[in-house]
């Protein structure tokens, strides 16, 4: 069984590419200072940001290979599996910039509570962001306030100032993602006719009985996606989350089945999925404003 070392620190991560730690908690490096490394993979302990400029090897996320391409962003959050598939005697020089820092640098500040807005830290590797030149200087910019300040040395500001551009940062990132989804629209839209085929075939079938309510992670492990990109690409194209469009997709069939008179509400709960119909009524009234009953008699 392939060994995975877990990375704990930033200093063992500098450590293993021959770098200086100017930190214990956040680290910048630039890779092309960095001596030849070797295969590996990794659990990490640590949010991990690489840019990537060239094609230097087949890194790996989880399972996944990513996509490496010119001008990619890579994010790796705690409790994530990655490394370089390589034979264990070829060494790769490491290129580009590398953002690390521990959760305990942002702990208890609001950059903390908004970590988990950046959901492209859960994304697949295949899902990785692809910078155009002048997103790729503006991420360039945010990295060099940071090594500045990190060069200047700890002090009482420097935490605040580090953390300022970590966010400023991960919150143009955030935008870049916005335009990534918007250029691939026609890829998008691919998506959303896969998602109403698979959620069709879904009810068409019995697994709402067998399983119950398709979830949204069920429907992004169909497509082959993360659940976190299946969601906001489908908020994106939408204007519903995942959930939201689901069970507008349960409502809308339910509608067709309620008017059957032949089958009680409760056998067309059980047949959309729903273990005790009482949730099949509130959901359907949430969305409908009438009750399965009612509705079944005014149509």
């Amino acid at each position: 069984m392939e060994k995975i070392e877990r990375l704990s620190s930033v200093a063992q991560f500098n450590t293993k590419r021959g770098q200086e730690t100017l930190h214990p908690l956040v680290s910048l490096l630039d890779q092309s200072k960095s001596k030849l490394i070797q295969s590996n993979r990794f659990i990490s302990e640590l949010y991990i940001v690489f840019l990537k400029d060239v094609k230097c090897g087949p890194m790996t996320y989880g399972r996944s290979h990513y996509d490496y391409e010119d001008e990619t962003l890579i994010f790796i959050a705690p409790g994530q599996v990655y490394g370089i598939d390589l034979s264990a005697e070829t060494l790769v020089q490491p290129k580009g910039w590398t953002l690390v820092f521990h959760p305990d640098f942002i702990k208890g500040t609001s950059l903390s509570k908004q970590m988990k807005e950046y959901g492209f830290f859960s994304y697949d590797s295949n899902e990785a962001l692809h910078l155009s030149a002048r997103e790729r200087q503006i991420v360039l910019e945010c990295f060099r306030k940071i090594k500045d300040e990190l060069e200047h040395g700890i002090d009482k500001y420097s935490k605040t100032l580090i953390i300022s551009n970590i966010e400023l940062f991960l919150n143009y990132c955030t935008r870049f993602y916005g335009r990534q989804f918007i250029t691939r629209e026609n890829i998008n839209k691919n998506i959303l006719v896969k998602f109403e085929e698979l959620l069709t075939d879904y009810f068409q079938s019995d697994k709402p009985q067998i399983i119950g309510l398709p979830s949204v992670a069920y429907c992004a492990e169909q497509l082959n996606l993360s659940a976190n990109y299946f969601g906001d690409l489908i908020k994106k194209e939408t204007g519903k989350s995942a959930q939201e469009y689901i069970h507008s997709k349960v409502i809308d069939l339910a509608k067709e089945k309620i008017i059957d008179i032949s089958k009680s509400i409760s056998e067309v709960s059980y047949e959309m999925g729903f273990k005790y119909p009482p949730h099949f009524t509130r959901l359907f009234k949430q969305w409908v404003g009438q009750s399965p009953t009612q509705y079944r008699i005014a149509n």
